[in-house]
């Protein structure tokens, strides 16, 4: 069961019986890949059996929801998906990684939060089939009800009362994101072998 204190006028949560994040997030220091059930959750219920010890990674961790940007109600695990607010460079977004796909179409609330987000930053989708795909689609949100649909190198731009366009990226950066998923294919393939054997 999650809790949520007041400590000190301070909003504290913990986990509880979620344990999402150790499935949809990647975590290099274990070699898991994002998608994939952490070796070392603990199968008898949830949580980490190597909690002590884990990753720095790990520890540091703490979604949308843990850190107080969402409401009570709103755990990933009742979600079907992690939140998180994401810094790249001077850009940020709203991360939603789905537990399975289909679940943001599903979940009027995480509709909901999307559009709440959507018109301060751009609220990325994806979800975990396919992960070892490099160029595997995601959505991406924008203002005034506008959605990008990526796959590979085409994006479908989505805008109301409008006809779907379809864009090709232009040659020189099909060539750099060739070039990047050739680098992303070797790091994949090397995460795999440090994986330990399933049972």
């Amino acid at each position: 069961m999650w809790q949520e204190e007041q400590s000190g006028g301070n909003l504290t949560r913990t986990c509880g019986d979620c344990s999402l994040c150790c499935t949809v997030l990647r975590v290099d220091e274990l070699g898991k890949l994002g998608g994939s059930d952490c070796v070392h959750q603990n199968r008898r219920g949830p949580g980490c059996s190597i909690h002590p010890r884990r990753p720095g990674i790990c520890r540091a961790y703490r979604c949308l929801w843990l850190s107080g940007g969402l409401e009570a109600g709103d755990r990933p695990d009742r979600l079907g998906a992690v939140l998180d607010v994401v810094a790249e460079g001077p850009l940020i977004r709203l991360e939603i990684r789905e537990r399975r796909p289909g679940c943001f179409d599903r979940s009027e609330r995480l509709v909901s939060i999307a559009d709440e987000y959507r018109e301060s930053m751009p609220v990325r989708i994806t979800d975990v089939a396919e992960v070892l795909n490099p160029s595997r689609g995601y959505r991406l949100l924008l203002p005034k009800g506008e959605e990008h649909r990526v796959k590979g190198d085409w994006t479908e731009i989505h805008k109301p009362g409008e006809t779907v366009q379809r864009r090709r990226l232009p040659l020189l950066e099909r060539i750099v994101r060739r070039i990047s998923l050739a680098v992303q294919r070797v790091r994949l393939r090397r995460a795999m072998q440090r994986m330990p054997p399933t049972e």
